[in-house]
């Protein structure tokens, strides 16, 4: 029995819900969290995402700049979905590679982080039920 801890994309969590639903995923947890990734380093990078989210600003370019620069040097956390997924064993690459397909996007950075935890057991609250049986 496994923990899977997917931290996604906002704008994913809708996409995600259907893909965990569509491999059999019995139930989740989903929250809102703060957050942030490694700082990319490459400029390359950094100018095609600010150009890219300069361009998604209609209205308020200098709020935008300052956005995009807090994002870039680390200062600013940004809204992020934790997914918590118990799951069997069995079960955990199928999920896995689901949350990567719909989470996958060419940006080249902020897809996400996934990490896969052992659990020493579950209990369903309602029958009493433990281990396995309460996934």
């Amino acid at each position: 029995m496994k923990e899977i801890i997917a931290v996604i994309r906002m704008n994913k969590v809708s996409a995600t819900k259907k893909a965990l639903v569509e491999v059999g995923v019995a139930g989740f947890t989903a929250i809102k969290v703060l957050g942030r990734g490694r700082l990319v380093a490459d400029p390359t990078v950094i100018a095609d995402r600010r150009k890219m989210l300069l361009t998604l600003s209609k209205d308020d370019a200098a709020r935008t700049e300052k956005f995009i620069v807090e994002f870039l040097d680390g200062t600013r956390l940004f809204p992020r979905r934790l997914f918590t997924i118990l799951a069997h064993d069995e079960d955990v690459p199928k999920i896995v590679a689901k949350i990567i397909e719909v989470n996958r996007t060419d940006n080249k950075v902020g897809d996400g982080k996934i990490f896969i935890l052992p659990v020493f057991d579950a209990i369903r609250v309602r029958t009493g039920e433990t281990g396995d049986a309460a996934v």
